[in-house]
C-alpha cells in the first residue's frame, strides 16, 4: 500500500550550495549523509517534517560511486526521482507486477530501506521504498553531521 511521499530526489554540480539553500535558507535539518570509501560527502538527505525529505546528491561522486554517466545539468533537469513511501512491498510488488508494471527486485538500499523501482510512462524513475527498523529516516538525526 503507498502511505505517501517519502522524498524527492535532486542532482547538483554544488552540493554544498544546494544543501545551505535548504538548510541555512529554509531552515531543514540535516537527517543524515552518504558518504564514498574516500570519506567525500555525495549525498544528503534534509527532513521536512515527518518521515518525507528532500534528498540531494553530487552527480559526479554518486556516479563514482554507483556507477552511470554523469550528464551537462541545467535548469530544469536536475530531478533525480520521486519515492513513494510503501507498506508490505512484496504484496506491492505482486499487485503492481498483475496490473502489468515492470518492477525492478526488491533490494536494500545504502539507508538500509526496502526499495523497488519502476519508471512511468515518460521515463521518470520512481522509487517505492519500505522503512524498515533499521531505516536512516527513522533514526534521531546526527548532531555531529556536518557539510
Amino acid at each position: 500500500m503507498i502511505r505517501r511521499l517519502a522524498h524527492l530526489c535532486l542532482i547538483t554540480n554544488d552540493l554544498e550550495k544546494l544543501v545551505a539553500f535548504y538548510r541555512d535558507g529554509l531552515g531543514l535539518k540535516v537527517a543524515f549523509t552518504f558518504a564514498n570509501s574516500d570519506g567525500a560527502t555525495y549525498g544528503v538527505y534534509l527532513a521536512c517534517g515527518d518521515t518525507t525529505f528532500i534528498e540531494i546528491f553530487d552527480q559526479v561522486l554518486a556516479a563514482k560511486q554507483w556507477g552511470g554517466d554523469t550528464q551537462p545539468l541545467h535548469a530544469g533537469n536536475r530531478f533525480g526521482h520521486l519515492c513513494l513511501e510503501v507498506t508490505g512491498i512484496a504484496d506491492l510488488k505482486q499487485t503492481l507486477t498483475a496490473r502489468g508494471l515492470a518492477i525492478g527486485e526488491i533490494r536494500t538500499g545504502y539507508d538500509k530501506s526496502l526499495q523497488m523501482w519502476t519508471a512511468d510512462p515518460d521515463g521518470n524513475r520512481l522509487e517505492l521504498m519500505e522503512y524498515t527498523h533499521r531505516s536512516q529516516q527513522l533514526q534521531p538525526p546526527d548532531a555531529s553531521v556536518s557539510i
